[in-house]
């Protein structure tokens, strides 16, 4: 059951936004999400937050740039998706244009998992780095950290994951969510963590004088990798993050990116000219993800950091066929995970559900966690097999349970059942004991039980009620596709009536649709469509453009729609 309701509108935010200028269209929606000033909207450079306000990012900076001074080894260890190829390519690139000694390393998911770990540690100093820097993770490397201090390594974690009761005792430590930090972004991505670094790794060097010898770089022109990064990684888009991926967005649409951005939106068929934030999340990013996902996010991180354009569509298009060899090993994982969870008698009643199947592909589990999560609305963990005996496992949460939260709460009813855990509200990833299953099993549908309401158990699609008729047009796409929406900003989703013209059915699973509103007609599809409508039906959908043999048109994307 999915119970529909239309965001409010405050009146007078709306209306003061129309007398500042906006679109009385664009005035509606911003007003229904919070904004109350046509200033929120400003996406300029200047209005970002200033670097100086991120706690420890000016020592950071102190430290990074007495490296560069010493000519010290520095070493990237980053993180396997998408938010950690970015943020190493960020710090490759900056690093390197301050003519700073540094490499990169990035952990085999499949041998050494997630973050600064011992083994990772002792792989880094065959390199012998004088300095290691953490991006995208680190805030719960405690051995990790240990190790490299054994070692006579220096540590600096860059992070924005959310800490545990303590801190590793590394040399620095920058992240937004670790306490007494009171940078107002705490959902900034770890891109933009490393980003903010940088900034005031430049703006300490400056204060040296170094520039007077030296070319003083454009940082900003890192920005299209901020902006993949922190749409990649679904963080919330407050209005920082907004800036960010505006920023990127628009250097994107001016030619301005990296060859391997640029390289990664000609395999997935898109055009960078007209860069949206949704090219960024369904089709740039995960063809980037799938790299660490079923090989090595080496192949990513490469492909970012290489200005020879060639190379670059070479490793593009080779993570193009990873991406598609990704679709059909989750068509697979899902198909036996709905076997699974009809053999297990698993129904809407399950307050939490979690699943393991000794066949599936630990890259793709997290995935395979979030489609189950659609179809069922329920917090979802899938488990793959790892080495030694365990399982690792990648959850995805719905509105109401704190993922991470959940799991610290697991942890503490039955201490030594996670061999570790980690994440966010609404994405998180667990390691166990393959014959620990059933126990983390039932005691994450206890858990799920206590922390969810009644209420949150049923799936709310949340919409921006009706769109006038003389709206559902060209112009009207083309405005709001040019706007930034994302996680916690959503994009516009109408709810209206309509007529149903004519249907038929794609490839056996895509429905499409001509409906009619009033004197307007207009084409539709839903993927993955689950009910075909009558002669009339109430739809939720957004309104896109739909480009074909060069013509482009206007068209709804169904995501409700009633039989």
């Amino acid at each position: 059951m999915t119970r529909i309701v239309t965001r409010a509108v405050p009146a007078r935010a709306a209306w003061q936004l129309e007398q500042q200028g906006l679109h009385p269209l664009l005035a509606r929606l911003y007003a229904s999400r919070g904004v109350t000033d046509r200033a929120e909207l400003d996406y300029e450079l200047k209005s970002l937050l200033p670097p100086a306000s991120l706690t420890h990012a000016a020592d950071a900076a102190q430290m990074l740039a007495d490296a560069i001074e010493a000519g010290a080894k520095m070493l990237i260890v980053g993180d396997y998706d998408c938010d950690g190829a970015t943020a190493t390519a960020v710090g490759m690139r900056a690093l390197k244009t301050l003519g700073a000694n540094v490499d990169f390393l990035v952990p085999d998911r499949f041998k050494f998992g997630y973050g600064l770990s011992v083994g990772i540690v002792d792989l880094a100093a065959q390199q012998s780095p004088d300095l290691i820097i953490t991006v995208d993770n680190g805030i719960a490397s405690f051995e990790g950290v240990a190790r490299a201090h054994e070692l006579g390594i220096a540590t600096l974690i860059t992070d924005h994951h959310l800490p545990g009761d303590g801190l590793p005792e590394a040399d620095c430590i920058v992240n937004p969510n670790q306490p007494g930090c009171d940078f107002p972004s705490k959902c900034i991505a770890g891109v933009g963590v490393m980003f903010y670094v940088m900034l005031a790794l430049r703006a300490e060097l400056r204060e040296r004088g170094f520039f007077a010898e030296h070319p003083e770089p454009n940082f900003a022109d890192l920005l299209d990798l901020v902006a993949l990064g922190t749409v990649a990684d679904v963080v919330k888009l407050d209005r920082n993050n907004r800036i960010l991926v505006s920023q990127g967005l628009k250097r994107m649409r001016a030619g301005r990116l990296q060859p391997g951005v640029a390289a990664l939106f000609k395999a997935a068929g898109r055009d960078p000219r007209k860069a949206t934030a949704m090219d960024l999340g369904f089709f740039v990013g995960p063809r980037l993800n799938a790299a660490g996902r079923l090989a090595d996010m080496r192949l990513g991180i490469e492909c970012l950091i290489t200005d020879d354009p060639a190379r670059a569509l070479n490793i593009a298009q080779q993570m193009d066929a990873l991406n598609r060899e990704r679709r059909e090993i989750e068509s697979d994982m899902q198909e036996q995970a709905l076997l699974l969870l009809e053999a297990a008698d698993v129904d809407d009643a399950s307050p939490g559900i979690a699943l393991f199947d000794d066949s599936w592909h630990e890259g793709v589990v997290g995935i395979l966690a979030s489609r189950i999560k659609e179809r069922l609305h329920r917090p979802v963990f899938a488990f793959a097999p790892g080495e030694g005996g365990i399982i690792k496992g990648s959850g995805r949460s719905i509105p109401g349970l704190h993922l991470r939260d959940a799991l610290d709460l697991v942890a503490k009813r039955a201490p030594g059942l996670l061999v570790r855990f980690g994440g966010h509200a609404m994405a998180a990833g667990a390691t166990l004991r393959a014959e620990d299953f059933a126990t983390f099993r039932d005691l994450f549908a206890d858990v799920a039980g206590e922390l969810l309401a009644p209420a949150d158990l049923t799936r709310t699609l949340e919409t921006d009620g009706g769109l006038e008729g003389g709206y559902i047009s060209l112009e009207t796409a083309r405005l709001l596709e040019n706007e930034i929406w994302g996680q916690g900003f959503p994009a516009p989703l109408f709810l209206d009536e309509f007529d149903v013209e004519q249907q038929r059915v794609l490839k056996e699973k895509h429905l499409k649709l001509r409906l009619k509103k009033g004197n307007t007609r207009i084409e539709a599809i839903q993927f993955n469509f689950s009910v075909q409508p009558g002669a009339r039906t109430r739809a939720a959908y957004r309104l896109a453009v739909n480009e074909y043999m060069g013509v482009e048109t206007p068209q709804l994307m169904v995501e409700y729609l009633e039989g």
